[in-house]
């Protein structure tokens, strides 16, 4: 009794050991600074749903139908499913396993086959008499294994599983981010161009005017044809803009429905009314550096590849040590099915199985090496996306800041241009003025006009940049799988392992 009693502590001591190196989580050197202001402070964190901060209440309707119907999101809701089933194939390696098996045959052994060495035994009378008649035999059994995890083998695999679908979540949420950057982007580029096309219009407006007025002036004799066939030149100059403007239109509509899982056209109704671009507000608190680890999906996902190949050293050393199995079989076996159940039809095998790797060609400690590798490669992998991380925001928020200062000089511009151009008619309809100067400031204030809304654009679309490059957009706003059924097929069972 004590020997048996030592040798399970021995063996549930050994169950607790892991070979292999166990994971830290690294370090993402970042330092604790406010981004703006340079403060050590902790500003508010991003808004997760950073799209508000526009107020535009169509933007804010199309971003909630995001997670519920991007293709890309789906896709990477599934293969969290995926993983998270293989986590689960990883897993039952620390189980035994069972398997109940029932047969029947029905044999007749040849008289030339192993019976024939029978007839030495036999008389020459009994040898002419002798037959071989067809037997029935009926076997119940069970069988059952079940591999001792000693060494933390399986265990490094489980741990390898779980931190893929921590990576597969982390790439999810990393969809999640892309698709409403983009879908926000495409929506206020849509807007731009539909403030270029009024611009058009609108100066299309004052150019027309404009041609009345020259041709008024060349009825009464003041003016030449020059200044008529100049003018008029302007206004299809300005009209051949228009065409141009309309296909983007038409295009950023598109790819919004593409977005959002529609067909071509599909959003054409709900955003052909023209509205004005989302415009950013003042200040916009965007956090420290150090945040970025725990915010954006990239990074998370970075670290989860990184455990995992640390958790492939464990399993790849594992395979260095001894494997202990324990089998066992249990059933019936009888020539008679009314025999078959009787105690006397019992059988039974038990007893473990003990496998030392000897020789294998090198191919365990090349797989060792490989796996020290693969760590070593996620590791540099992890540094370049907080690195590359880093930049992004850094560089979002430098064009953010001098953008908005772009947009106030061209806003002042546009300003002087409109007066500029009203003092010039005024100069040409009393004759102070040749009609070259009123053209050169329609261009100037058509020029300037079309400059303020792209800067007007641009800041708004460098702060969608701003709010990706920060990770926003996914911390407490969707659900974990796609809902509403739309699932592409096939795809339905899977969705329910996404909890």
């Amino acid at each position: 009794m004590w020997r048996t009693t030592a040798a399970l502590a021995a063996t549930l001591a050994l169950a607790g050991c892991m070979v292999g190196p166990d994971f830290v989580p690294p370090d993402p050197q970042l330092p604790e600074i406010s981004f703006a202001e340079g403060e050590r402070h902790m500003p508010s964190p991003t808004d997760p749903q950073w799209w508000s901060v526009f107020r535009d209440p169509v933007l804010t309707g199309l971003a909630s139908r995001v997670a519920a119907s991007n293709l890309d999101v789906q896709t990477a809701t599934v293969r969290l499913a995926e993983s998270r089933f293989q986590r689960g194939v990883a897993a039952a390696a620390q189980f035994p396993s069972m398997n109940a098996d029932a047969k029947y045959d029905r044999e007749l052994y040849s008289k030339n086959g192993i019976a024939s060495l029978l007839g030495g035994l036999l008389t020459p009378a009994q040898q002419s008499s002798f037959k071989i008649a067809p037997i029935n035999e009926y076997n119940v059994g069970l069988d059952a294994s079940w591999e001792l995890d000693l060494w933390g083998r399986v265990r490094r695999q489980v741990e390898a599983a779980d931190a893929q679908v921590a990576q597969a979540a982390d790439q999810r949420r990393a969809a999640l981010v892309s698709s409403l950057a983009e879908l926000a982007r495409d929506y206020i580029q849509l807007r731009g161009v539909q403030t270029q096309i009024r611009i058009a219009n609108d100066n299309l407006k004052i150019d027309r005017d404009v041609l009345e007025l020259v041709r008024e002036r060349q009825q009464k004799g003041v003016q030449n044809g020059l200044d008529v066939e100049s003018a008029a030149a302007q206004v299809e100059s300005i009209r051949a803009q228009i065409p141009a403007l309309r296909q983007q239109e038409v295009e950023y509509v598109n790819a919004l429905s593409l977005l959002l899982g529609e067909q071509p056209g599909a959003l054409k109704a709900e955003l052909a009314r023209a509205k004005a671009v989302p415009s950013a507000p003042p200040r916009v608190p965007v956090g420290i550096p150090s945040e970025l680890a725990r915010r954006r999906p990239d990074i998370r996902a970075a670290e989860a590849q990184l455990h995992a190949a640390t958790a492939g050293i464990g399993v790849a050393v594992g395979d260095f040590y001894p494997s202990v199995q324990l089998n066992g079989t249990v059933g019936f076996d009888s020539l008679e099915l009314k025999d078959l159940w009787k105690a006397s039809s019992l059988q039974y095998t038990v007893g473990p199985t003990v496998t030392l790797p000897i020789f294998a060609g090198g191919r365990l400690k090349s797989t060792l090496e490989l796996r020290k590798a693969q760590q070593i490669e996620a590791a540099i992998t992890y540094r370049k996306t907080v690195l590359q991380a880093w930049h992004e925001v850094v560089n979002a928020m430098v064009a953010y800041r001098l953008e908005r200062q772009r947009r106030g000089r061209l806003q002042a511009q546009v300003e002087h241009a409109r007066q500029a151009l009203s003092l010039a008619r005024d100069r040409y309809r009393d004759g102070v003025a040749d009609f070259l100067t009123v053209l050169d400031a329609e261009r100037t204030l058509l020029e300037a006009s079309q400059q303020q809304a792209t800067s007007t654009t641009n800041v708004s679309l460098d702060l969608v940049q701003l709010f990706k490059a920060l990770g926003g957009g996914w911390e407490t706003t969707f659900p974990d799988r796609p809902v509403g059924g739309k699932l592409v097929a096939g795809a339905q069972d899977a969705s329910q392992a996404v909890q």
